[in-house]
This record gives C-alpha cells, sequence and structure tokens, in this order.
C-alpha cells in the first residue's frame, strides 16, 4: 500500500470507525453503512486536514468511493 493509500485509509478509519480495514480500500457510499452527505463532508474535512489540500467543491459529487477520491488526490499531487 502507497504512502497516500495508507493516509487516506487512515481517514475512513477516522470517518467509519466500524468499517474492516480490509474492506476500506473498496469502500464507497454504496457500500459502507453511514455513508450519508455528512459522513461525506466529514471525510472531505479529515482529508483536507490529513493532506494539507482544499478539496474543490465542484469535485464533491466524484468522489463516491475510496478509489475516487485517491484518484483526485493523485491528480493534486500531479498537479503541484
Amino acid at each position: 500500500m502507497s504512502d497516500l493509500d495508507s493516509r487516506l485509509a487512515k481517514c475512513f478509519s477516522a470517518v467509519f470507525p466500524a468499517l474492516d480495514p480490509g474492506e476500506i480500500r473498496e469502500a464507497s457510499h454504496e457500500t459502507v453503512p453511514g455513508w450519508d452527505s455528512l459522513a461525506a463532508l466529514r471525510l472531505v474535512a479529515v482529508v483536507e486536514e490529513e493532506f494539507g489540500a482544499q478539496i474543490d467543491l465542484a469535485e464533491l459529487t466524484d468522489m463516491v468511493s475510496f478509489a475516487s477520491i485517491r484518484d483526485y488526490l493523485q491528480r493534486k499531487v500531479e498537479a503541484r
């Protein structure tokens, strides 16, 4: 697991503590009980704090899984 993946997994664990660590990389709003709009905002706040990045509000609707958030963060890192 890359450093980015590990840090993002830590964010998911903070917001969804009942989520099994083995399920985090496959997590999505469809598979995680309790992933509602409030949880999504908490997750974004935790991710922003962990990565020191401001997430575009227009991008929020596309951030519906671990993979989609990881992809977004990778694009942000490459753009720096």
